[in-house]
Parts: C-alpha cells; sequence; structure tokens
C-alpha cells in the first residue's frame, strides 16, 4: 500500500510532470526573437530572415529578427547566452561563433557550454572579388599585386572572427602575404566602402555580393569552397587558382540558450529542417550558392564543435588573439 505522505508526493511530482507538458505543449507563448549578432546587410541577417517568416507562419507566433552587432558578435552572442532557456530568445550562429571560442579569451560566456546548437540552416562558400579599380584579373595577379605592395591593400569584413576576416587571414598565411584587415560592425558598413573604393578586397558570401558583381561594381576573382559553385561555375577556386589547400565555407545555425527543454528544441530543429526544403528556400539558396542543410541537434552540435576545433588551429598559428 502507498502511504498518504507518499500519495501527495506521487501527485505533486505527477502534476509537476503535466504541468511541464503543458507548458511546452503551448510553445511559443509569445513572440519568438533570433537575435543576429551583426549588423543588417551580411550573410546571417540574410539568412535569420530566410528563417523567420515560414517560421512564424508555421508557430503560429511573431518570429522577428533582431540584430544587436557590436564585439565582433559579442554582444548579441552573450544577450542570448543569458535569456531564459524557454525557447522564446535564439541565436542565428555562424563562422565567428566558433572562432571567437579561441579567438577571444576572455569572453563572458562559454561557447561550448553555453548554448545548444538546433540545427545549421546552410553552408555557404565565399567569393573572393576586388573594387575595379585594383589591377588584378585574377587570383595569380592579385596575390603577385599584394607581395609587391605589402600593407598597402586592404580587405574589408563584418567583424573580427567572421568568415570574411577568417577567410583573409587564411589567405594571407598560405600566400605569405601582407593585406590589412579593416573590421566593420556588420556586412552592410563592409560593403558600403568596398564599392566605394576605401577597400579593396572581401572574400564574402555570394548571397550578399553577387548582385554586385552582375552590375559590374565589383570583379569576381575566385571562390572559396572545395568545388566550384554552381552559382558561380566560370570562377575557379582559390585552390584551383594557385593556392593549394585553400578552403572556406561559412555556416549558418540556429543555437538556444542551454537547458532549453529537449521538445523545444527538437520541435525547432524540425523547422530549420521543413524549412530548408522548402522549394522556394532551396532554390533562393540554390541561386546564391549555398547548400540547405537542416540537420538535428545531434548533428549540430558536432559539426559546431568541429568548427571550434578546426578555426583553433588558425588563429594560434595566425596568432588572432583579440584579447
Amino acid at each position: 500500500m502507498v502511504s498518504n505522505g507518499r500519495r501527495a508526493t506521487l501527485g505533486l511530482g505527477l502534476a509537476c510532470a503535466a504541468g511541464s507538458v503543458f507548458g511546452q505543449a503551448a510553445y511559443p507563448e509569445r513572440t519568438v526573437r533570433i537575435i543576429v549578432p551583426f549588423a543588417t546587410g551580411g550573410g546571417t541577417d540574410i539568412y535569420a530572415r530566410m528563417i523567420a517568416q515560414p517560421m512564424s507562419e508555421s508557430l503560429g507566433r511573431s518570429v522577428v529578427v533582431e540584430n544587436k552587432p557590436g564585439a565582433a558578435g559579442n554582444i548579441g552572442t552573450v544577450e542570448v547566452a543569458r535569456a531564459a532557456p524557454d525557447g522564446h530568445t535564439l541565436l542565428l550562429a555562424g563562422t565567428a561563433t566558433g572562432v571567437n571560442h579561441t579567438m577571444f579569451r576572455k569572453l563572458p560566456f562559454d561557447t561550448l557550454k553555453d548554448f545548444q546548437p538546433i540545427s545549421i540552416f546552410a553552408l555557404s562558400p565565399l567569393v573572393v572579388v576586388v573594387h575595379p579599380s585594383v589591377p588584378a584579373n585574377t587570383m595569380q595577379e592579385l596575390i603577385a599585386l599584394a607581395r609587391a605592395r605589402p600593407g598597402v591593400l586592404n580587405y574589408s569584413s563584418g567583424g573580427i572572427g567572421t568568415a570574411n576576416h577568417l577567410g583573409g587571414e587564411l589567405l594571407k598565411l598560405q600566400t605569405s602575404t601582407d593585406i590589412v584587415h579593416v573590421p566593420y560592425k556588420g556586412g552592410g558598413a563592409a560593403m558600403s566602402d568596398l564599392l566605394a573604393g576605401q577597400v579593396q578586397i572581401q572574400i564574402g558570401t555570394i548571397a550578399s555580393l553577387r548582385e554586385f558583381v552582375r552590375a559590374g561594381r565589383l570583379r569576381p576573382l575566385a571562390t572559396t569552397g572545395a568545388r566550384r559553385s554552381p552559382a558561380m561555375p566560370d570562377l575557379p577556386t582559390v585552390a584551383e587558382a594557385g593556392v593549394p589547400g585553400y578552403e572556406i565555407t561559412a555556416w549558418y545555425g540556429l543555437f538556444a540558450p542551454s537547458g532549453t527543454p529537449r521538445p523545444i528544441v527538437e520541435r525547432l530543429a524540425g523547422e530549420v529542417g521543413r524549412i530548408s526544403r522548402l522549394p522556394g528556400i532551396q532554390e533562393s539558396l540554390r541561386q546564391q550558392g549555398t547548400d540547405g542543410v537542416g540537420n538535428g541537434p545531434e548533428e549540430a552540435t558536432r559539426f559546431f564543435r568541429n568548427e571550434v576545433d578546426r578555426w583553433a588551429k588558425v588563429v594560434q598559428a595566425a596568432n588572432l588573439y583579440a584579447d
């Protein structure tokens, strides 16, 4: 027989469990915020907005994108790390999130412990472009120019630790060139100065640069993936163009604060997977030379940890510590 005290304990436990289930079933209870830790106009912002609208329609609540730039993406990232783990504040993370784990030795959060990877949404090779005023039509010519003019050429990025930053530093490391990094608070500002000729080079996403290439305002030299991009099939890869072993692919994924209930994490992962397979989204990604992924939490976690380890080696080799 069960004592009265035991019955009370069991009843309380069942009530708590029921409350937990019903609370999770009601998710989301209010607007869901996707924090982008960079300004508008860059790849992270583009893909966050690509996710937000169809997710809002499916969840039945507003899903809004909030740009929180600053400190190489760490201002927006720390806001999510400190948010309630209830699925209402999410992070659209990217390459910089993995890089910053090593690049900044005194972060106000632990990248590997304070976040739950939900799903990697997309993988995107980058493209090396120059302002038309630069007398280089190929990667070989650009490298020769950089060697002839050490410290004169510069390249823009959306901030320290971004894919464009690491792409530039990896190129410098593998070609023994001295090209000056000019970081901005987001892709939009970096683009403005590139188009104005204030900076000469950028290694950015095809999504953010393609229209300017088509308009003749920027000259493309090579893409950065392991194989040629279907979006720019006539361009060689950087490796093909004379820098063997060079490869960098930007990634974008949805993260939640650690401790977010598993049912919520799985539901959000299912949403990202569904969105990545929508015909309109697939076509948009294809045109940008981007591969949709939409994997689950376990795969996303493995991917993220591998990225942290990979870029730690580059940061250490190039002494790219930011503090």
